[in-house]
């Protein structure tokens, strides 16, 4: 571990003299990358300086112990056991720094809420949901464009998606993928009794063109009128674009706007993403990805939390949490569920690496860390 966070205050050395140099400022595309890359690398380097001069105070504080007066070697062996406590804090924190880091983490989030099993009541479901996420992304100073939606007629939503643009946006949401389920006394519902219904909440990273090359050719784009609920015609002219990526045979649909051109803009920002995904998932199953990584990736056909109304809580099956604060949650306190959510991937990831590094010791592929 320290030779490679050795190794990252090295590189951020080498970028703070290159930041510094009017060739490189005059570049701006280049400026920028440094910039970005020093960035990414200041926790680590802060917490390993911490780290060296805490160990340094310890070394000056032991010369302590051995003078003459007590009341100065009580107060030294109080200080070096203070020290010691920090220094095991700041190594777990560059423990964890030092874990490989999700690329996607950075990017921008398409959200895709589709209502399941339940009929209208998931309908109603998916369209708390979507609520509860917009307190949520305003909660961190984030935006939330919706880009289709496909209304119910009692005000849910049979498909809602959104573009959500935050710094780190990726790295909290991705923990929603999966099934939601509710437990409540539907509003029509006369004698009273629990019902249980699903939603699908699907979590994709943003894909830039970069991301993803797809050929025109392989693209089938129509045009319509767009409609609205009970498929009435809410546009006169033919703005809404369906796209169809023929060799996955992936459609993609948007009628919100009414421009075509925004339409399809739109649209193609999804199909990006949603092929990045399947390209993704593709290599995870030839890879054979274990159990272990399914907090984080959420699984679309694993049922991931349970809302009870009648307890007012919510479960969180994939690390067993169960919170009595459900009103809260809807109102966009998702950090209550999804801090312990991060807390057991990063441990489950620390775990794995060090795993990993004893079998290298073990089998004489590794040096000392």
């Amino acid at each position: 571990m320290f030779s490679q966070i050795e190794e990252a205050e090295r590189r951020f050395n080498t970028l703070e003299s290159e930041l510094s140099k009017q060739e490189v400022i005059r570049q701006q595309s280049l400026y920028q990358k440094y910039l970005k890359e020093r960035g990414n690398l200041v926790p680590i380097v802060d917490a390993f300086r911490k780290y060296k001069l805490t160990k340094d105070k310890i070394k000056d504080t032991q010369s302590l112990l051995d003078d003459p007066d007590r009341q100065i070697r009580e107060l030294a062996q109080a200080e070096i056991a203070k020290l010691k406590d920090t220094l095991a804090k700041l190594e777990q924190e560059m423990r964890l720094l030092a874990l490989p880091k999700d690329a996607k983490d950075e990017k921008n989030v398409i959200l895709e809420i589709r209502a399941g099993t339940g009929g209208e009541e998931a309908g109603l479901f998916a369209a708390d949901l979507l609520r509860m996420y917009g307190y949520y992304i305003e909660g961190k100073g984030w935006k939330m464009e919706i880009l289709s939606q496909s209304p119910t007629g009692l005000g849910g939503f049979k498909e809602i998606i959104a573009l959500v643009e935050g710094k780190r946006a990726y790295s909290r949401l991705k923990y929603e993928s999966g099934v939601h389920r509710v437990q409540r006394i539907p509003e029509t519902e006369s004698k009273g009794r629990i019902h249980t219904s699903a939603v699908t909440v699907a979590v994709l990273p943003e894909a830039q063109e970069v991301d993803v090359s797809i050929d025109p050719a392989d693209l089938r784009i129509d045009v319509f009128r767009s409609s609205g609920p009970g498929g009435q015609s809410v546009n006169t002219t033919d703005s809404a674009v369906r796209i169809t990526h023929i060799p996955t045979g992936l459609v993609v649909s948007c009628q919100d706007e009414r421009s075509q051109h925004k339409n399809r803009a739109k649209a193609m920002k999804i199909l990006r993403s949603r092929l990045l995904h399947q390209q993704e998932e593709e290599q995870r199953t030839q890879l054979s990805e274990d159990r272990r990584n399914m907090v984080g990736k959420g699984d679309r056909s694993e049922k991931i939390r349970t809302y009870n109304f009648v307890q007012g809580r919510v479960t969180d099956h994939r690390i067993g949490l169960t919170i009595y604060r459900l009103e809260e949650v809807l109102r966009g306190e998702l950090d209550r569920i999804l801090d312990p959510l991060l807390a057991h991937s990063k441990a489950e990831s620390e775990k794995d690496q060090a795993s990993q590094l004893s079998w290298l010791e073990r089998n004489g592929l590794s040096g000392k860390s």
